[in-house]
């Protein structure tokens, strides 16, 4: 058993030279490590609900946001940059990288743990200054990693990513759990954060033998800046549209508002974050090396929409119709009012899931600066309308108005533009992604009918029905549109076991 284990885990690891068959691979580690990473943190969530107050969410939620805050206004995308240029050994640039990434760490932490008191004020939530004080160990902590780590991505080294990441996870859950038993306070959430940083820190060290040593070269860092300072514009615009609405919801309602918004963002994005993930892990890398060939990338996208939205577009409508039933079944009645927004911000998962599969082929291609127009495009529209809707309808219109403006007008010039990059065209896109809609809507529908029809008296019971019922008719759907029609997912479903075989 063991041997097979070990031959198993040999087949899987990406040393082929065919870029194809080493995304293949590497999307294998990544999506598995999202899946672990992300199962373990909704865990956690489901169980510690039932422990912390809505509230206590808010507030960790409130300091996450700064943190947050912090790094994405001092993004340099010198990690990016690493990973997209050709040279496929930048250790010479390793030792700068870190010096740069170290100190941008600390002056975060400092700017938190000083600034902690008039933060607090700010949200109107002055006991909370010690929670903001520990939560400034994290960027010192993400700081000081090895920064070889951009090899795991760099070189599709995805099994070495995954003891990184999944490390993390793994603290995160243990620790946190273990302090919310004993002490069921917001603290258990900040504690166990700092100690998921901690264990990648040490993994960081433990999983490749380069060692840094502080060091500044200029001339390395405008080399790299060139790129990294759209990426930097990326990151901060990319905060404005994704996390704008959480500040916007924690300035103007309660604690607890943000902590029903957030949880449900978090519950019903859950797979999107996790697709979206392994789709820019994997794909930039792959994408940057055939950046040149315009047919392979072509090929290389619409394979990817088509495994991306295969998998995606039936988990977020599963999500909106299963969403009643889900909180029945494992929270309090206090966390009834986040089922309206987890429902609205399955359909922007959605379209999250479309739209990952784009800016790594815009970042390939050296074309970066068209996220930083489309995220500006968005931050203007946010900006305009999130007043009104969210102080009439609360955080229902605020996910309402983050989905409705994903829809139109972003989602069509979206897909215009990444039709163009590719020269393919916009009908070929939608095309691909009709299949997956189709079958995803018919099970949505399905489900619904069963849930509003069949009564068990055991929530749990029927919410692991309506699981079934949903698997069951998505993939009678799908096999349908498969065989009926030209959707070429069916060919690669092959190419990947092949390539795994």
């Amino acid at each position: 058993m063991l041997d097979k284990l070990k031959e198993l885990i040999k087949r899987l690891l990406p040393a082929s030279d065919n870029v194809m068959e080493q995304a293949v691979k590497s999307g294998v580690w990544v999506g598995v490590m999202n899946v672990t990473e992300r199962g373990l943190e909704l865990l956690l969530l489901v169980i510690v609900a039932s422990l912390l107050s809505p509230r206590a969410f808010g507030l960790m939620g409130i300091a996450l946001l700064m943190l947050s805050s912090l790094k994405k206004l001092s993004e340099l995308g010198i990690k990016a940059a690493l990973i997209q240029a050709e040279e496929d050994n930048v250790d010479e640039e390793l030792n700068t990288a870190w010096t740069i990434e170290t100190a941008r760490g600390t002056v975060i932490g400092l700017i938190l743990f000083l600034g902690a008191p008039f933060i607090a004020s700010a949200f109107n939530q002055p006991a909370a200054t010690d929670l903001f004080r520990v939560i400034a160990l994290s960027p010192f902590i993400v700081g000081l990693r090895n920064p070889a780590v951009v090899y795991f991505q760099k070189s599709l080294d995805f099994h070495k990513e995954f003891v990184y990441r999944v490390s993390g996870a793994v603290a995160y859950f243990v620790v946190t759990l273990g302090v919310a038993l004993y002490d069921p306070t917001v603290y258990a959430l900040a504690i166990g954060y700092i100690a998921g940083d901690a264990a990648r820190f040490i993994v960081s060290y433990i999983a490749d033998g380069y060692r840094p040593w502080p060091s500044f070269d200029l001339d390395i860092a405008k080399k790299r800046f060139s790129f990294g300072k759209w990426v930097t514009a990326n990151s901060i615009l990319y905060f404005l549209y994704s996390r704008g609405d959480d500040w916007f919801v924690g300035w103007a309602l309660m604690a607890s508002a943000l902590g029903f918004y957030q949880l449900a963002y978090r519950l019903s994005n859950a797979p999107a974050t996790e697709i979206t993930q392994t789709i820019s892990s994997v794909t930039f890398s792959a994408y940057s090396k055939v950046q040149n060939d315009v047919e392979k990338l072509r090929s290389g996208y619409f394979q990817t929409l088509r495994m991306t939205t295969l998998a995606s577009f039936p988990a977020a409508m599963g999500i909106a119709a299963i969403a009643p039933a889900f909180v029945e079944a494992f929270f309090t009645p206090a966390w009834q009012p986040m089922i309206p927004v987890m429902q609205l911000l399955a359909i922007y998962g959605l379209l999250r899931s479309m739209g990952a599969t784009m800016g790594p082929v815009w970042k390939a291609v050296g074309r970066p600066d068209y996220i930083a127009k489309l995220s500006t495009l968005r931050v203007i529209l946010i900006a305009i309308f999130i007043y009104p809707v969210t102080m009439m309808y609360g955080i229902e219109g605020t996910s309402a108005l983050i989905t409705g403006i994903y829809i139109f007008p972003m989602m069509p010039i979206d897909t215009y533009l990444i039709a163009r990059t590719v020269e393919s065209s916009p009908i070929r896109v939608l095309r691909e992604v009709s299949y997956p809609f189709i079958a995803s809507l018919g099970m949505a529908a399905a489900v619904t009918y069963v849930y509003q029809t069949v009564a068990l008296n055991a929530p749990i019971l029927e919410f692991i029905l309506l699981i079934l019922v949903g698997i069951g008719v998505y993939v009678a759907l799908a096999l349908a549109l498969m065989f009926s029609f030209d959707w070429e997912v069916k060919q690669n479903l092959e190419s990947i076991f092949d390539a795994l075989a």
